[in-house]
């Protein structure tokens, strides 16, 4: 058991998601930087879609019950064990011991495995917080205790480690279903930055807005992770893991791989690069 001394802004418990489900209106949801927590989970011996905690830029505290094995990565943050900072990836907790993700240097979001998992309730195949749709677990509150399962694996080598995060992102878009409702050229021509209004349904950008070609209305229509909708304002917005499943602004492109805005933090630079 864990118990949750400091939540955080929004510490959620994620796993690889519930895809399958977007007709009943639920997204995918999951990690927002899957890479960083599958090293995680192969470091101390899970399955890559055990359930972990993902911090967003301000971390956590926790005091283990029992002993535990647990591996931190995704964001830079600054890591102790009993107010003794911690430099190894992996490391042992005993029973008592008091672990802090502290705040987020480099990247947004940290991410928490433990030998085991944490062994929430499943909801719909998956243990992931849903921030939009209100699915899975409650995000993390001071004083909650978490679950955690039996290790029955051994740890293996992670994936090599992630790139720093990067002060300008390049992301691949192709154009669709309703590019033709912008000028979308000028997605392609000029630089955005992220917004601090930013979180894990979808990345905000600020930049010049798009020129609209065609007036009118939009029935809904579904949305998928990575689609570009530019609302009435010409700013576009990238849908991440908890977008809703439908949309009744035009949806421009689709970004082939968001990975990287899981660590964009407000202010990054971001450009599009036409795939098509």
């Amino acid at each position: 058991m864990i118990t949750v001394l400091r939540a955080g802004p929004l510490t959620t418990v994620q796993d690889l998601g519930r895809p399958g489900w977007a007709h009943l209106g639920v997204p995918r949801s999951g990690a927002l930087d899957v890479p960083a927590l599958r090293r995680a989970n192969r470091l101390v011996g899970n399955p890559d879609g055990a359930a972990g905690l993902e911090t967003t830029l301000m971390g956590c505290r926790l005091r283990f019950e029992q002993p535990a094995t647990v591996a931190v990565t995704g964001a830079t943050a600054a890591v102790t064990l009993d107010r003794l900072a911690v430099h190894a990836p992996v490391l042992p907790v005993p029973a008592g011991g008091v672990l802090e993700i502290g705040r987020a240097t480099a990247g947004v979001r940290s991410y928490l495995a433990v030998a085991g998992g944490i062994a929430v309730e499943p909801v719909l195949g998956s243990r992931s917080t849903d921030t939009l749709a209100g699915v899975g677990p409650a995000k993390l509150a001071d004083g909650m205790t978490l679950p955690v399962g039996s290790s029955t694996g051994r740890a293996g080598p992670p994936d090599e480690d992630a790139p720093a995060p990067a002060a300008e992102l390049v992301l691949g878009v192709r154009r669709g279903p309703r590019d033709d409702w912008y000028d979308v050229a000028g997605l392609f021509e000029q630089a955005y930055t992220v917004s601090p209004v930013s979180n894990r349904v979808g990345a905000r950008l600020a930049g010049a807005p798009l020129t609209r070609r065609i007036e009118g209305e939009l029935p809904s229509e579904g949305v998928v992770l990575g689609a570009v909708q530019v609302p009435a304002d010409g700013q576009p917005i990238v849908f991440l893991a908890d977008h809703p499943t439908t949309g009744g602004y035009p949806i421009v492109g689709v970004v082939g791989d968001v990975t990287p805005l899981a660590q964009a933090r407000p202010g990054t630079t971001v450009r599009f690069r036409d795939l098509d």
